[in-house]
């Protein structure tokens, strides 16, 4: 008879919402679960949130302990009453870092997607869907070619919205400004990146998001909405600037503040490839999630 494992580990996605039961029936005595970003919140109506919190709580109580990419999910689960504090250990998302840590301006790159040495870029790497903050981009981006002509944007990704997105740049005038990329294999973000100025992460509903450590392991500063974790690798006048989601105004004058000002961009950038490269490798995730599982195994093994 196969030996009943140790532990168990469930990530994002309501999946993990009913996957958590049947092992703790079977006799798994450590459950534990990572929250990668909230499946409840203000981007969603209390009719929607309902289902969603009744169905977090019933996992928690199948759950050992929380792994919360950023404080931000710990703060946001206790506020639900979703598990305990002391079910909750923050362990980042480590990123392969030395392709972004290389990553470089090359013409070349910059050529085969239409970007001329002189643009000034500033790229977003999302899926192409609702919450995402292409809309606001869009937006914005007339006030910003007013100031800056010379800047283009570059969008990496694809997503149901792709069609949506690339009329309304028509219909705006703005096709020759808005590069989609469609999606991209993850070996040639690094290259993508290295050809951007600027990384804006406009998302409404994002537990950490890696494209922030990804654009600053490459020394590239950042621009995000504060929302979720995007705080605690986006540092305010440190690696970049945080916006208050769906403000506009403060979003134009960060990011002409950024464009006209090469200066300003090294210095954030740099300051944000020193946060990524001690806080997000791969190494420090794996080692930290190590100790988490023999912590919690010899607490299990000492209450049998």
């Amino acid at each position: 008879r196969p030996q009943t494992p140790l532990w168990f580990h469930t990530h994002r996605g309501r999946p993990a919402l009913r996957a958590r039961r049947p092992p703790r029936r079977a006799g798994v005595p450590v459950i534990v679960h990572t929250i990668h970003g909230p499946s409840f919140g203000p981007f969603q109506s209390a009719l929607a949130n309902a289902p969603l919190l009744a169905a977090e709580r019933y996992a928690a109580r199948h759950t050992t302990h929380f792994v919360s990419v950023a404080d931000a999910m710990t703060r946001q689960y206790l506020a639900a009453d979703v598990g305990r504090p002391e079910q909750f250990t923050r362990i980042q998302s480590g990123i392969p870092l030395a392709p972004f840590l290389s990553a470089r301006n090359d013409l070349q790159v910059r050529a085969q997607w239409g970007l001329t040495p002189e643009d000034l870029v500033v790229g977003k790497i999302a899926r192409l869907f609702k919450l995402k903050g292409h809309d606001d981009l869009l937006a914005a981006a007339p006030l910003l070619l007013q100031r800056c002509p010379q800047m283009k944007f570059l969008l990496v990704g694809d997503g149901p919205w792709r069609g949506r997105l690339e009329a309304r740049a028509r219909e705006c005038g703005l096709q020759k400004n808005f590069v989609f990329t469609g999606l991209i294999p993850p070996a040639e973000i690094p290259a993508l990146i290295g050809c951007m100025d600027v990384l804006v992460h406009l998302s409404r509903r994002e537990g950490l998001p890696r494209a922030l450590p990804q654009a600053l392991a490459a020394t590239r500063p950042v621009v995000a909405y504060d929302c979720d974790g995007a705080r605690e690798v986006c540092l305010h006048d440190e690696t970049g600037f945080l916006v208050r989601p769906g403000d506009l105004t403060e979003l134009v004058a960060r990011l002409l503040q950024l464009a006209g000002d090469a200066p300003l961009r090294e210095r954030l950038g740099k300051q944000g490839q020193r946060l990524v490269t001690e806080t997000f490798s791969v190494e420090r995730m794996v080692d930290d999630l190590h100790a988490l599982y023999q912590k919690l195994s010899a607490a299990a093994r000492a209450a049998a």
